[in-house]
Parts: C-alpha cells; structure tokens; sequence
C-alpha cells in the first residue's frame, strides 16, 4: 500500500499546505491561532422550544461509546474519571457520552443506561462538569450491533444484504412496526429524565449505523417507518414532537452521519476495498455510486429538523463498524479493521466539505464539526479557519479528548501545546473497547499506560498482526 506521509512529520503550516494540496484536497488552515479570537467567542444555540443556551466558547467535547461503566447502566469510577477530565477541557459545550435507552440496546455490556434506577447517578455525572459548560446527553439505541451481553444480539430497521452476514442478523430480528411505537415513547421517556439530570439538551442519536441512522437508508422497509424520506425519518421525527410535548424546556439535539458509503473490507495487502460492486443504493446521502456523496436528502433532513425547532447538529459520515476511514480518518487502523484506502486527510477533507456545505445551506442551525483529531498540532489552525470561514460553529474533539482533555484550555490561554500528549490516532482506543477492554487512550494516558488492560491489548494487537502475515 502507499505510504501517506504522518501529520506529526508536516512540521510546518506549508509543509501541511503543499502536501494537502498535492493530495488535491483542501483543508484551510490559519496560520497562527489567537487565543482570543474566534475560538473563544460565545455560541448561541436557539432551540425552537426551549429558547436559547450559550456556549462559552467553540470548542466541544464530542460524544462517545464508553466501554467502562457497570453492569447495571451506572457510571463507574472510571467514567467519573473521563467526565472530570470533560470538565477540566475548557470546552464550552459537552456532548455527554452514548447512553442507551434501555439495557438490549446497549453496544457493549457495560456502556451507560439511563432509566429511573439510573437517572440520579447520571445526573451526578452532569454535576461533574463546570456550570458554564452547555451540556448534551447522547440517547442511543445501537440496533443491529447492539450487543448487551457476551455476543451480538441485533435489533436492525430491514434486512440488508451485506450487514446482516457481519453481525449474525436474521429477518426475525427486523424491529416490528409496533415495536418502534413503543421504542419511540423509551426515548422520549428517558429524555424527560434527562431534564430532570439537569442536561440542557439530549441528542437523539441518527449516525453511525446504529438504529437511528440505519432508519435513514430503509428505502426497502414497508409501512409508516421506511420507504420515502418522509417515512424513513418518521422515527426521528415521532420522538422530537414528542418530547416537544411531554418536556418543551429541553433542547433537542441529532448527532447526523451526513453521508454514507458502500460497507469496505480489507482487501490485498489489508487496505480497504468496497465490499460489493457499484451501484449502491442504501447509502444515505449517497450518490448511488457507493463511493460518492449528494447531500440532496440531508438538506431536507436538516429542513424538516429545523421545522422542528432544532438548533444544534454534529456532523458526522459513515460508521465505524463498516468504513471508518470516512468516518474517523487514521493512520493506524484498529486491529479489526483496514488499511486506510486514502491518504487520511483526504477523508478529513471530504468531512469539511460536507460539514460546510450544510453549514452554509442551513446558517440557523449551530453545526459542530467532527473528524478533525487526524489534523493533530494543527487541528487548533484547521479548527479555527473552520469557524472564521462560516465552515462550522464549533470545533468537536473525540479521541483527541482522551489523550489530551486540555487542549481547548491550553489553547484559549495562549499556552504551547503539549505535544507529548497529542493524539496520533493509534486506534487502541478502539481496539481495545473491541476485545471487551475498558475505553481509554493507552498510549498517551498513563492512567491506563499502567494498567494490566494494557498487556492484554498488546498481546490482541500482536494475534491481529500476525493473522495477516
């Protein structure tokens, strides 16, 4: 495969410049970063029902699947952990992490759940974090990769002819129309007791290709809840109007996969390939070709969310589980996945793009950029470019979080960034939540550096190796 160049090797903004340029990508990049500047000016998010909440700043700590909680749904020591580091970021808005309805739709058997043995707990969570911050909670049902327990157990919107063979689904795992009734009362239950934690918005999760994304593509599922856009966002659309009715004072928020592609695998040499011919038609805002985009459907998504009263989105692409490289742009792949089958920047590119095409088109909405961890000691440059330029509203960091919760902090005060702790996306992040090991970044955090988990990372690291040899 190519040998992209590493960003931590473009040691200067027009090394970064020249090398994105030869890649025909675009990527704006300031050439300084004022620590006062754009960066550090307020957010104002109007939600159409509970009025407006002002973010501090326009840095924001991106929402995640945390690995690491109890058995029963409730923060464990080690989330606590993660959210004090939220707190200390000096990120204005924090986009709390994926939590699940109810306990079968959880990723993994021990990501949070809020219900109302759980509610109190995760509203001492939210006491956590600094009061200025505007908080968000992730509420997640995870569909066909749902996993509650030991081994799959998928819940999936239709059938799909290359998913279903990944996760072990079935046709008799296709949710009834009845069952998505009751599924859409859950959520709007669960964020009534987010108000009541405290949180001033909830994100009804529609990215990834978990249940709230996987409705977004359902051109083949009969009855109200697939078929034309209309009914493919009547899930997403049932649970805002009814939380607008039963809790009018909690802002709404959607997490949106912009754009999908054709599920990828590892092909010759382990780099990434389509997993099926061309065309493909169960992208969403897709082109048909399977490696294309066309927003045409999620500006009209953006519309009917902001009709809505909708005011804050984080954009997305893809998933994680079927082609990461659009989604989170890495160097290194987890050990389950593929070699990048692009250059990374390029995938950051094609995630500006999109993220500025609808911030342009939709300039009501406060839009949250995402996949920017990749840039590195230049995401701070990029970031900053990217909110002067009318690109995004804000700056979303993820796995950058992990390794170096301070960064915002660092950067609104002028200091040098800590390039010791910069995230040089090495995937055991992921990796590790996929061989059923606590979240964390190990590389970079000593917390977890030290920890056992970590030997038993590198020993699933080196059998991922040395399969493919």
């Amino acid at each position: 495969m190519p040998r992209w160049k590493q960003v931590k090797n473009l040691t200067s903004i027009e090394k970064l410049r020249d090398y994105v340029e030869g890649l025909g990508a675009e990527i704006p990049v300031d050439d300084e970063v004022d620590p006062s500047g754009v960066l550090a000016q307020p957010m104002v998010i109007t939600d159409g029902s509970a009025g407006t909440k002002t973010a501090p700043n326009r840095w924001a700590v991106l929402p995640m699947e945390g690995w690491d909680g109890k058995a029963d749904g409730r923060p464990s020591d080690l989330v606590r952990r993660r959210w004090d580091r939220f707190a200390a970021s000096g990120a204005g808005l924090v986009w709390g992490e994926a939590t699940a309805v109810r306990p079968d739709g959880r990723a993994n058997p021990n990501q949070l759940v809020l219900d109302q043995t759980t509610v109190d707990d995760i509203a001492a969570l939210r006491r956590r974090l600094d009061p200025s911050q505007v908080t968000v909670l992730q509420l997640t049902h995870s569909g066909r990769y749902s996993r509650p327990a030991a081994g799959p157990a998928p819940m999936t919107v239709y059938e799909h002819p290359l998913l279903d063979v990944r996760v072990g689904s079935r046709a008799a795992d296709v949710l009834t129309d009845d069952e998505l009734d009751e599924l859409v009362e859950q959520f709007v239950d669960r964020a009534v007791l987010a108000r009541q934690a405290g949180f001033d918005f909830v994100d009804i999760k529609a990215c990834h290709g978990y249940l709230g994304h996987e409705f977004l593509s359902a051109v083949d599922r009969t009855g109200p809840y697939g078929g034309d856009l209309e009914g493919r966002t009547r899930f997403l659309r049932s649970i805002i109007e009814r939380i607008r009715q039963r809790a009018p004072d909690l802002g709404v928020a959607v997490r949106l996969s912009l754009f999908d592609f054709v599920p990828h695998t590892a092909g010759e040499g382990g780099v990434g390939v389509p997993e099926t011919p061309v065309p493909y038609r169960l992208a969403f805002g897709g082109d048909g070709t399977g490696v294309g985009i066309d927003l045409t459907e999620t500006h009209r998504v953006l519309e009917m969310l902001r009709g809505l009263g909708v005011g804050l989105v984080c954009a997305s692409a893809g998933s994680p589980y079927y082609v990461p490289h659009i989604q989170r742009p890495a160097y290194f792949p987890p050990s389950d996945g593929y070699q990048p089958p692009e250059d990374p920047l390029v995938g950051v590119a094609r995630l500006i793009a999109a993220i500025g095409e609808i911030s342009q088109r939709h300039q009501d909405l406060r839009v949250v950029g995402a996949g920017l961890s990749y840039l590195q000691e230049w995401l701070p440059n990029v970031g900053q470019a990217l909110v002067a330029r009318g690109t995004a509203d804000a700056v979303g960091l993820g796995r950058m979080i992990l390794s170096y919760p301070r960064m915002p902090a660092d950067v609104l005060a002028g200091r040098e960034l800590d390039r010791r702790l910069i995230c040089r996306t090495f995937s055991d992040c992921t990796t590790a939540p996929r061989n059923s090991l606590i979240s964390g970044c190990y590389p970079l955090d000593d917390f977890y550096n030290q920890r056992e988990e970590r030997i038993q990372l590198a020993a699933f690291k080196r059998e991922a190796k040395a399969l493919l040899r």
